[in-house]
């Protein structure tokens, strides 16, 4: 017996020197992601061959979100580290600008080479962001982005257009789009750099960025046909479901939700990408292996947050239902359990301490509120760790903010009633416990602990009066929008990019 926990105990202290020793790492990002469409997710119909393989050599965090359920504040938290009113990058158009430190910055101050290929969301590639070099980034339009989603209501006078959110299902279908074009050049160019780091002495990190599987929803064909549109299920809560939504949803829902054919096709079309984004992973961890830097690379994949894939009847993010605020996330290398299913919730804010550990570096002191993934993979679970959440953006009529902790999850809405969801009973959030008073206690000390982390009602004033100021610099809600920078519902790619 003492000879087995002796050999357990070097195996315990092996694994932990590989987790400390510093060596290559590589990210692994794509955008809009739904956490429970992965086959090691246990989705019946979503094929990822590649993210399975990943996951069952490495440990993947079954409880893991973003910061913020819209791409330009997400990512900036992603670099930062640090919580979305804590960093002021709001919204779609209050972009990372290098302001605030990130790992990157801490990497080249450290001269650890790193890089990044694809989508980064930040303003602008001149900004001081963190990188020896940004290949082919796509950030926001002009350094102005979508600044019409800036408005919400500090204008009371000003009746914008409707937004038909419907309209990213009814343009689904086969074929190829711009941003399937990119995310091949992004394999390519990642790929490559590979191939050309596998005589590397040093330690290096390598931010692969895809952009699929945010809409628009068009697969191509080989990837789509492995979804038959007339086998993709209903939505849940979709038309004539009885679902009665929450009244901070009015705006997001506005213009009605799909036809249940568009739907179908969106599905198919959903899937499509997330199989085709899955396959450019596959090229970049083959040219990993091919380059002989699997042994001494870690690799982390994530999302910068999920997909309502026509749920409660809309497509897109921005609220704190499971489907958009959920993330996938897994992590692979040396030191890191294989196969393990970790319940201890995660966030994005955990990137920034899990990417200095990952070369050997310390977040210490960089006053952070996460803890690097690679740690939390070889401690037992700590499913009662809290996970923050929080949206200021297009849509809300005010701030949402969420807080994880156990098996509750309470949703925290600025002048709105709140929500509170028990996820093991009830994962897909269909009764609202919020009002019942066996649950009063739980609201109290849930609503407590994000107190502890935000000032709720500040933070949403806080947000509106830089959206507010942003506006108006740029002469007001009318001029906004008679000279929007794009008429599309997402970000083009880099300019000349794609023909």
């Amino acid at each position: 017996m003492r000879c087995q926990l002796e050999r357990a105990h070097e195996s315990a202290l092996e694994t932990l020197e590989a987790a400390l020793n510093p060596q290559n790492l590589l990210i692994l990002m794509s955008d809009e992601h739904n956490a429970r469409m992965l086959g090691c997710a246990g989705h019946p119909l979503a094929k990822t061959p590649n993210l399975d393989a990943l996951a069952a050599r490495g440990t993947r965090f079954v409880d893991a979100y973003t910061t913020c359920p819209i791409c330009v504040p997400a990512r900036a938290s992603f670099a930062t580290g640090r919580y979305v009113h804590d960093i002021e990058y709001w919204d779609n158009s209050i972009a990372y600008d290098g302001r605030v430190p990130s790992w990157g910055h801490k990497l080249q101050q450290a001269g650890v080479r790193v890089e990044s290929v694809g989508k980064l969301h930040y303003r602008r590639e001149e900004d001081p962001a963190g990188f020896d070099r940004q290949h082919i980034p796509m950030h926001i339009t002009d350094g102005v982005g979508m600044i019409q989603l800036s408005i919400r209501k500090q204008f009371p006078d000003f009746v914008p257009p409707p937004r038909r959110r419907a309209a990213i299902a009814e343009s689904a279908g086969s074929g190829e789009s711009e941003y399937t074009s990119y995310d091949r050049r992004v394999a390519d160019i990642a790929t490559q750099w590979l191939r050309d780091a596998a005589g590397s002495q040093k330690p290096w990190v390598f931010f692969v960025s895809f952009v699929t599987p945010h809409y628009p929803l068009v697969a191509p064909k080989e990837f789509f046909d492995l979804y038959p549109v007339d086998q993709m299920p209903d939505p849940k809560y979709g038309p004539g479901s009885g679902y009665q939504p929450h009244p901070w949803l009015a705006d997001l829902l506005a213009g009605g939700a799909p036809s249940p054919q568009d739907q179908r096709v969106a599905m198919a079309a959903y899937l499509g990408l997330i199989s085709f984004m899955d396959s450019q992973v596959g090229r970049v961890l083959d040219a990993l292996d091919a380059a002989g830097l699997r042994d001494n690379t870690r690799i982390i994949y994530t999302s910068d947050h999920g997909e309502n894939a026509g749920v409660r009847g809309f497509w897109g993010k921005s609220n704190h239902y499971q489907e958009a605020v959920a993330i996938p996330m897994i992590v692979a290398g040396a030191g890191i359990p294989a196969g393990k299913l970790c319940t201890t919730p995660a966030s994005l804010a955990d990137a920034y301490p899990s990417v200095l550990d990952g070369v050997g570096l310390s977040a210490d002191g960089d006053r952070v509120p996460g803890r690097s993934l690679f740690e939390l993979a070889n401690k037992p679970d700590d499913q009662d760790r809290i996970a923050f959440s929080e949206y200021h953006a297009a849509g809300s009529p005010s701030a949402s903010y969420m807080l994880r902790k156990g098996r509750f999850k309470l949703i925290y809405y600025v002048r709105f009633a709140p929500e509170l969801f028990d996820l093991v009973s009830d994962p897909e959030e269909s009764e609202n416990l919020a009002q019942r008073p066996e649950y009063a206690a739980t609201v109290r000390e849930l609503e407590a602990a994000l107190r502890g982390i935000v000032d709720p009602e500040e933070e949403d004033r806080r947000a509106n009066e830089a959206q507010r100021l942003l506006i108006e610099s740029k002469g007001g809600p009318d001029q906004v929008m008679a000279n929007l920078p794009t008429k599309k519902l997402y970000t083009p790619v880099p300019s000349g990019l794609i023909s």
